[in-house]
């Protein structure tokens, strides 16, 4: 599971990337397209950074960064599919990624809670 999740997050990082790769050049998509790719690929490196935590506090802080990091992403994806309807089905996969990734980062959050606590 570790792996496969290593691998999603670095994955979604790359798909993120190749979307923006295809937005039109301007000031203004460039700044939407400039967060989308720090967020999304914050996600990937701060889960990595969570398996090598010093502790379960340490670990459950580098959750929580990776929690806002992929709503973020999401929100911004919201953004796109809003200003780029035409790209929906692409930002309608990306969104669905990121959520899943946030689901199961937040399951974690709780689980690692609940575990520290015994």
């Amino acid at each position: 599971m570790k792996n496969e999740l290593m691998n999603r997050t670095k994955q979604f990082a790359l798909d993120c990337w190749s979307f923006c790769f295809r937005v039109p050049k301007s000031r203004e998509y460039n700044a939407f397209v400039n967060q989308l790719i720090r967020s999304s690929s914050s996600v990937g490196a701060n889960y990595r950074a969570s398996q090598r935590a010093k502790s379960t506090a340490d670990f459950i802080n580098k959750l929580k960064i990776v929690e806002e990091e992929a709503d973020e992403s999401v929100y911004w994806l919201e953004i796109f599919n809003e200003i780029l309807p035409e790209n929906s089905k692409e930002t309608d996969k990306l969104m669905n990624e990121g959520k899943e990734l946030l689901a199961i980062t937040v399951a974690s959050i709780k689980t690692a809670k609940r575990n520290n606590k015994k």
